[in-house]
C-alpha cells in the first residue's frame, strides 16, 4: 500500500510515540498506534535490536517474517539505554512527544532515572504506557512476567484443552497481545483526559489482569456458588449447539445455534424441526443439561453433508456457522478480499508481503500500513539529525561512544 496526497491521515496522526521495550507485550501496542497515524519512534539497543527481528517459525533469506508486522509504520532508531548519555537522550525525545511506551521490568525505568515524575517534569504533558506482566505496583510487581505467565495465572490456561490432558496453550501469545490491546485503550482514554486537562498520567497495562479482564463471569460463579469452569475442548460448559461437527468430505465446520430462535432454524434446516418443541432441547438450559447427546446427533446429520452443502444450508436458514480457516482458506475466501482483511505490502528486500490489515475500519480516517518493520537504526538520521538537530561531529561522537 502507499500513500499519496488524496489519502486521508490516519486519525492518529499529529501524535508522537517514543517506544522502548522489547518482544511483543509493548511493541503490538505501539503497532496498534502507528496503525492510526501516529508517528512511532522504535528505540533499540545499538547492534542488536529487538529479538522480534529474529522471531518467528519461518524465515525467508534469514529475515524473521514476524517483524514486517510487529514493527510496521514504525521509525527505528538505536540508543544505549544503560548509559547516562542514552538516557539523556530519551529525556529530550520525550519533550515534544505524546507518549513514552515501555515493556521492561518495573523498577527498570527508575533505575535510568526515566521515572514517571521525572520525565513529567520535562513534560507534564506525557502520557507513559506501561506494560508488564503483574503491574507497577504489588508484591509480585519486581517479577519476571511474560504472557504465558499471565495467561496462566490470569485464568485463561487453566480452561484451555481437552480435560484430559495438562493445560494447553493458544496458539498465539495472547497474553501479551491482550496486554498491549488494555495498554492501547488506556492510552486513548488518557489522551482524551490530556484533552480536557492538560496533563499526562501513567497507564499501567499489567498481563495477568489483561487475561483476567477476558474471562467472563469465572471469578463471580465461583464467589457465588462455588463452581470452578474446567477443561471442555471445544465446547463451553452449557451453551449449546455450538461445536465443531465433521463433514461428509471429511472437513470441519462450526455450527453455533445456541440461542433458541436459533436452534429452532437449524432443527428446521436438519429436517427435524420437532427437536426444537422436544422438552430435552426446547431450552438453553436444557440443551445444556444434553450437551454431548445433541452434538452427537447433529454430527450424525452433517456427515451426510458436504461442507459446501452445509454452508449453503446454513447460510439459507440464517444460522451462524463458519470453517475451521488456516491462512490458505482465509486468502482464498471472498469475504476476506472484498474487506481486504488481508492486504499485500512491499518489502525492500523480501517483494510482495501479505499481511492481515489494520481493524477496526474507521469510515473517515482509516488506518494504513505506510511501510514494513524497519532496518535496525534505518532512521537515525532522520530523528537525531532532524528532530534533535544533532550535528556530525555529535553523531560522530555519539557513534564511537556506543550510544547509538
Amino acid at each position: 500500500m502507499t500513500t499519496d496526497a488524496t489519502t486521508p491521515a490516519g486519525a492518529l496522526s499529529g501524535l508522537r510515540v517514543i517506544e522502548m521495550g522489547t518482544l511483543l507485550a509493548g511493541p503490538f501496542c505501539g503497532q496498534l498506534l502507528g496503525d492510526f497515524g501516529a508517528e512511532v519512534i522504535k528505540v533499540e539497543p545499538p547492534g542488536k535490536g529487538d529479538p522480534m527481528r529474529e522471531w518467528g517459525q519461518e524465515k525467508a533469506h534469514g529475515k524473521s517474517l514476524w517483524w514486517p508486522v510487529i514493527a510496521r509504520n514504525k521509525k527505528s532508531v538505536t540508543l544505549n539505554l544503560r548509559e547516562a548519555a542514552g538516557q539523556e537522550i530519551v529525556r529530550e525525545l520525550i519533550r515534544d512527544a505524546d507518549f513514552l511506551l515501555e515493556n521492561f521490568r518495573p523498577g527498570t525505568m527508575e533505575r535510568w532515572n526515566l521515572d514517571y515524575q521525572t520525565l513529567a517534569e520535562i513534560n507534564p504533558r506525557l502520557i507513559m504506557i506501561r506494560v508488564s506482566g503483574f503491574g507497577q505496583t504489588g508484591p509480585y510487581s519486581r517479577r519476571a512476567g511474560f504472557g504465558a505467565v499471565g495467561e496462566s495465572m490470569g485464568g485463561l490456561r487453566y480452561v484451555c484443552g481437552d480435560p484430559r490432558t495438562p493445560p494447553s496453550r493458544m496458539g498465539i501469545s495472547i497474553g501479551d497481545s491482550l496486554a498491549a490491546t488494555f495498554a492501547c485503550v488506556g492510552a486513548l482514554s488518557a489522551l482524551h483526559y490530556r484533552e480536557r486537562t492538560g496533563r499526562g498520567q501513567v497507564v499501567d497495562s499489567a498481563i495477568y489482569e489483561a487475561v483476567l479482564n477476558m474471562m467472563e463471569s469465572l471469578i463471580t460463579e465461583y464467589d457465588a456458588v462455588g463452581y470452578i469452569r474446567e477443561r471442555q475442548g471445544s465446547i463451553l460448559p452449557n451453551v449449546a449447539p455450538s461445536n465443531v461437527y465433521p463433514t461428509k468430505d471429511d472437513k470441519l465446520h462450526l455450527i453455533a445455534a445456541n440461542q433458541d430462535t436459533v436452534f429452532r432454524r437449524l432443527a428446521t434446516a436438519m429436517g427435524r424441526p420437532e427437536l426444537a418443541d422436544d422438552p430435552r432441547y426446547s431450552s438453553h438450559t436444557a440443551r445444556g443439561q444434553r450437551q454431548q447427546e445433541l452434538d452427537d446427533l447433529i454430527a450424525e446429520w452433517t456427515r451426510t453433508l458436504t461442507q459446501e452443502q452445509l454452508i449453503a444450508l446454513m447460510d439459507e436458514h440464517g444460522i451462524p456457522a463458519g470453517g475451521i480457516y488456516r491462512a490458505p482458506e482465509m486468502l482464498e475466501d471472498p469475504h476476506f478480499k472484498a474487506r481486504q482483511a488481508i492486504i499485500e505490502v512491499m518489502h525492500p528486500e523480501l517483494g510482495s508481503l501479505k499481511m492481515q490489515n489494520i481493524a477496526p475500519k474507521l469510515s473517515l480516517t482509516p488506518g494504513q500500513v505506510r511501510a514494513v518493520g524497519p532496518d535496525l537504526g534505518q532512521h537515525n538520521d532522520e530523528v537525531y539529525r532532524g528532530l534533535l538537530g544533532y550535528d556530525d561531529s555529535r553523531m560522530e561522537a555519539l557513534r564511537a561512544q556506543g550510544i547509538i
